[in-house]
C-alpha cells in the first residue's frame, strides 16, 4: 500500500532531541572503537551521521527486542538490516549453529550441508537452477556481472540510481543505501576506468531503459536491479516495470539479474521472481538465506552456472564460502519460513507497522508515503509521490532524525538513515506491534509538539 500526506502548516523543526535513553556506556565504547576502526563502526550508515547523536552499542537480541550496553531496549525493526526473518536468537537456529559448532566451525572443503541448502534455494527459487555459494552480496553481485560478461562477451552493465548492489568499484555509481546517507555520489578511490561501462537509468522508467540500449546496441551485458528496491527506502516496482525488463533483455541479448540479497525470502519464500512471476537469467541471494551468519550466493540457468570454475572458465573462490555455520543456520531459518502461515505473519506486521506510522502522522500533520510488502515496510517524510531515487531524495531527512530519535527515545529502534526500508520477523506478534503503535503515536506527536514550542 502507499499513502501520502502533506500538511501546508507543517510545524517548523528545532534541532533539540531531548535523548532521554541513559547512552554513557554506548558514548565510551564509541570513542574506545574510533581508536582502531575507522568511525568507530564497521559500516558506515550505523555511525549515526545523518541522524546525530550516539549509536548504541548492541549486546543482545532475543526476538523482536534488542538491548544495548546501556540496558536500553528496542523493539528492533532492523534485524541485521533484514537477515533475521525470525527474529534474534531463534531458538532453532541457535540450535543448529551450536550443533555445527561442536563438530567444527570452517573446512575448506565440501560438506553435505552446502548441498542441503542449495537444494533448498533451488527448490524454492524458480529461477535458480545451479548456485554458488559465497560470503556477502557484494561478493555475489561482483561474481554475477563477471559471469555475465563472459556469457555474452560484452562489457557494460545497466543499473538504476538508488539501488545499491555492494561496495564493488563498478557499481558505486548513483548508488543508494549509506552512500545516499552520505551524501556522496560515487566514493573517492573508484577510477573513471571502473565505470565507464556503467549505464544509469532511473528506477521504474522503461522508457530510459529502452534508450540506453538504444544507444549502445550490442553492447550491454546485463541489466542488474533490485526487484523491489530498498536501498533508497523501500520503493515498489510500478505496475509493468519488472516485465518491461525482462522483455527488453531478452530482445537486445543482455541478462537480466536480479539483486535479491534482500528480497529473497523475504517478500515471498521464493523471492521477488515468484511473488512477481518474472524469471530473470541470474539471482543474487543474501541475508535471510544464511540465518544471521554471513552467507550469499548467485545462481541462475543451468547453461550460465556451467560456465563458472571448475566447470568453465570464469574463475571466482573464496575461503568462507559455503562456512559451515552459516549453511545450518540458513537450513534452520528457511525451514521455519517454509512452514504454513510464516509470510501471512509478516505480511500483517508490515502492513501493521506501515498504518501505524501513516496514521501517526497524519494525527501529527507531518508529511508521509508509506509502502509495505512481504516482511519488508517504510515510510518517507515527503508529500511527493515516490517511485524512484529522485523522489525518494525529497524526503525530509531533518525532519527524519527527529522523528529517529523520537522513537528511538519510546524504544524503537530504526534504520539511522531515511534511505533504508525498514523489516519485520515472524517474533514482531500481536503484543510487540501494540507496543510499537502505542510508542510510534506517543513519538510522532512529541515531534510536532516540539516543533510547535
Amino acid at each position: 500500500m502507499c499513502t501520502s500526506h502533506a500538511h501546508p502548516n507543517s510545524p517548523a523543526l528545532t534541532s533539540d532531541s531531548r535523548v532521554r535513553r541513559s547512552t554513557a556506556r554506548s558514548a565510551n565504547l564509541l570513542a574506545a572503537a574510533r581508536q582502531v576502526i575507522p568511525g568507530g563502526v564497521s559500516s558506515p550508515v550505523r555511525a549515526f551521521r545523518s541522524v546525530g547523536g550516539t549509536p548504541p552499542f548492541i549486546i543482545g537480541g532475543k526476538g523482536a527486542r534488542i538491548t544495548d550496553a546501556d540496558g536500553n531496549t528496542y523493539l528492533d525493526f532492523v534485524l541485521s538490516w533484514g537477515a533475521l526473518a525470525l527474529g534474534h536468537a531463534h531458538p532453532l537456529v541457535v540450535e543448529a549453529i551450536t550443533l555445527q559448532a561442536e563438530r567444527g566451525t570452517s573446512f575448506g572443503a565440501p560438506t553435505e550441508l552446502e548441498t542441503e541448502l542449495a537444494e533448498m534455494v533451488v527448490r524454492a527459487m524458480p529461477a535458480v537452477e545451479m548456485l554458488r555459494f559465497v560470503s556477502s552480496g557484494t561478493e555475489a553481485v561482483m561474481s554475477a556481472i563477471r559471469l555475465s560478461r563472459a556469457a555474452t562477451g560484452r562489457r557494460k552493465i545497466v543499473k538504476f540510481a538508488g539501488c545499491y548492489h555492494g561496495h564493488a568499484d563498478s557499481l558505486l555509481v548513483q548508488a543508494g543505501s549509506g552512500v545516499a546517507t552520505l551524501g556522496l555520489p560515487d566514493s573517492p578511490g573508484v577510477t573513471a576506468g571502473a565505470v565507464a561501462d556503467t549505464l544509469t537509468a532511473s528506477y521504474n522508467s522503461i522508457d530510459e531503459v529502452e534508450a540506453l540500449l538504444s544507444l549502445h546496441p550490442g553492447a550491454v551485458a546485463a541489466i542488474i536491479v533490485e526487484p523491489v528496491a530498498g536501498n533508497m527506502g523501500l520503493v515498489l516496482p510500478s505496475l509493468g516495470f519488472l516485465q518491461g525488463l525482462r522483455r527488453l533483455t531478452t530482445a537486445h541479448g543482455a541478462l537480466l539479474i536480479f539483486d535479491e540479497v534482500m528480497t529473497g525470502f523475504r517478500v515471498a519464500f521464493g523471492g521477488a521472481q515468484r511473488l512477481y512471476n518474472i524469471s530473470p537469467d541470474l539471482t543474487c541471494l543474501g541475508k535471510i538465506m544464511g540465518g544471521g551468519l554471513p552467507a550469499a550466493a548467485y545462481g541462475g540457468r543451468l547453461d550460465l552456472m556451467e560456465q563458472i570454475a571448475p566447470s568453465g572458465k570464469v574463475y571466482q573462490a573464496g575461503t568462507l564460502s559455503g562456512n559451515p555455520l552459516a549453511m545450518a543456520a540458513g537450513i534452520a531459518t528457511l525451514r521455519e519460513l517454509g512452514k504454513p502461515g510464516a509470510y501471512e505473519s509478516l505480511d500483517r506486521a508490515s502492513l501493521a507497522m506501515a498504518n501505524c506510522v501513516r496514521d501517526a502522522c497524519l494525527q501529527a500533520d507531518l508529511p508521509v508515503q508509506t509502502n509495505a510488502l512481504g516482511g519488508m515496510w517504510g515510510f518517507f517524510l515527503t508529500d511527493t509521490t515516490v517511485t524512484d531515487f529522485a523522489s525518494a531524495k525529497t524526503a525530509d531527512t531533518r525532519l527524519y532524525a527527529r522523528v529517529f530519535h523520537a522513537l528511538l527515545d519510546e524504544g524503537i529502534y530504526l534504520a539511522p538513515s531515511q534511505f533504508e526500508a525498514a523489516f519485520v520477523s515472524t517474533a514482531h506478534d500481536a503484543q510487540a506491534l501494540e507496543a510499537a503503535h502505542i510508542a510510534v503515536t506517543k513519538a510522532v506527536m512529541t515531534v510536532r509538539n516540539r516543533g510547535a514550542d
